[in-house]
Order: structure tokens, then sequence, then C-alpha cells
């Protein structure tokens, strides 16, 4: 059970967070360690994603492809940006921008 009220019991999808609910048509951006919220939701089958290199095998136990890049890179895989850790800040914040349409 996940605690929240009128969550059911047993069912990890009714545990997933809101946000994360909507996934597939918002832009979504994360670095390091934060795409294991994002396999904890249950969102990263079928994508390409990076992340800090121990998250690796959480991403592909979570259905998707970790792909290694250089730690001030980003990777793009449609509407979800991700980076390793904060070198990559320039790069991340350029391409979250490039996806929302600022750039």
């Amino acid at each position: 059970r996940c605690g929240r009220p009128n969550a059911g019991s047993g069912s990890n999808s009714s545990c997933r967070p809101p946000a994360t609910s909507r996934f597939p048509e918002k832009p979504i951006a994360a670095i390091c360690h934060g795409l294991q919220i994002l396999s904890a939701a249950g969102v990263l089958q079928g994508r390409h994603c990076t992340a800090y290199p121990a998250c690796g095998p959480e991403i592909t136990l979570a259905g998707g492809t970790y792909e290694e890049i250089a730690i001030d890179a980003a990777h793009v895989d449609g509407n979800l940006i991700t980076a390793p850790a904060w070198p990559a800040h320039p790069a991340f914040c350029r391409e979250f921008l490039k996806v929302l349409g600022v750039l």
C-alpha cells in the first residue's frame, strides 16, 4: 500500500504521482537520480534515457534503455530530456528549452 487514502490494495498504479501519469503528453526533464521517480512511476517502458551511472540498471529493469553518455551531455527521446549529473546543466537546460519551444 502506498499510504494514500483510497489508493486500493496491492496496485502500484494507484500510488503513482499525478504528475507522472501525464508523462506521455508533457515534456519531462530528469537529471542524475531523478530517473528513479520515473522508474517507480512505470513510465520508462520503451524509452531511451540517461542518468547517474548507478541508476542504469534501474532504468533497464523498468523497461527503458540506459544510454551511457558524457557527464556533461544531455539525451533527448521525444519529450523526455535526461542527463547524468550536474556538469550537464547547460546542455540539459538547452535541450529542455528546445522541447518546450522556447529556443
